[in-house]
């Protein structure tokens, strides 16, 4: 007898840069969620769509979880903790390459809350850049911060157990129908992901103090007059002070160039369609711990 189809959802956690949205894109087997060696990263809940012919499995990408220091850091954890709650498994991520640390427990201590409703599997990422024996000492390591339904080492990068982890999770979905239709990849607006691009292209060789300070928004994106194969995206880049402008602009405005000649690579990809981009910077004073800023840039 056929096995049932199976539907649902699953979440990554772990602290900023435990390889989450990596490993999110790898599933999906396209680029959904924006990735960078920058903590906090993910600014959103991403979902991405894995269709398989037994089961359709939605991957939410979350931010990382940290103890906050502004306000923005709160809304961040509070996306995490929401969708926590929608999810019918969590996958704990935690990198093979760096100790299991006080960040980690208190991720473990969170998702001892859950794990009675909702099974938790550990899952070792990172896994090509260390040798066997470090994956295993990891894995025995994990062991000790939590129960989990499963572990498993994985590597995003060169494949490693992608398809094994993807068949763990299926197994704790619920029997149901199709949620999306076949072919979508993830049902995040065009706008969303587009601004995401820019902000990853932007994120790209900057000083280790301005991620955090980095929103875009996208105004309007439009057919370009005249030519129904361009589409023309006009954004703004928001920093927190004029300093940081510079920084963004560069000499003579050549970073600027640079984050747009990159940013516009990646949209076409996404649109199927050559692009103008119109990029603009803005300096929003404080705009991480202002409610008002914060809700105007979409958090």
């Amino acid at each position: 007898m056929a096995e049932p189809h199976r539907s649902g959802f699953a979440c990554f956690v772990g602290r900023p840069n435990a390889g989450k949205s990596t490993l999110t894109n790898a599933l999906v087997g396209s680029k959904v969620a924006i990735t960078s060696s920058k903590p906090q990263t993910t600014r959103h809940a991403i979902r991405g769509i894995v269709h398989r012919d037994d089961a359709q499995l939605v991957i939410i990408d979350t931010p990382g979880l940290h103890r906050p220091r502004t306000l923005l850091g709160e809304r961040l954890n509070d996306i995490v903790h929401s969708t926590w709650s929608e999810v019918d498994v969590v996958g704990f991520c935690v990198p093979a390459n760096e100790k299991v640390g006080p960040g980690d427990r208190f991720i473990a201590a969170e998702l001892k809350k859950i794990a009675k409703r909702t099974p938790v599997i550990g899952v070792v990422t990172k896994t090509d850049l260390v040798k066997p024996e470090q994956v295993a000492e990891q894995l025995l390591a994990l062991q000790e911060v939590m129960e989990f339904a499963e572990l498993i080492p994985v590597s995003a990068v060169d494949g490693f157990q992608v398809g094994a982890l993807a068949d763990l999770l299926v197994r704790h979905l619920p029997e149901g129908p199709q949620l999306y239709p076949g072919g979508e990849l993830t049902d995040e607006p065009e706008q969303t992901l587009v601004a995401e691009l820019i902000r990853e292209a932007a994120l790209e060789g900057v000083r280790d103090e301005l991620p955090h300070s980095i929103a875009v928004t996208v105004e309007e994106m439009l057919p370009h007059e005249g030519r129904d194969d361009m589409i023309d995206v006009h954004a703004f880049l928001y920093v927190e002070r004029p300093s940081q402008k510079g920084i963004i602009l560069g000499h003579k405005g050549e970073r600027l160039k640079d984050v747009g000649a990159r940013a516009r690579q990646q949209i076409e990809g996404l649109l199927g369609s050559k692009v103008y981009l119109d990029l603009h910077i803005k300096v929003a004073k404080e705009w991480q711990r202002d409610p008002r800023q914060l809700r105007r840039l979409g958090f």
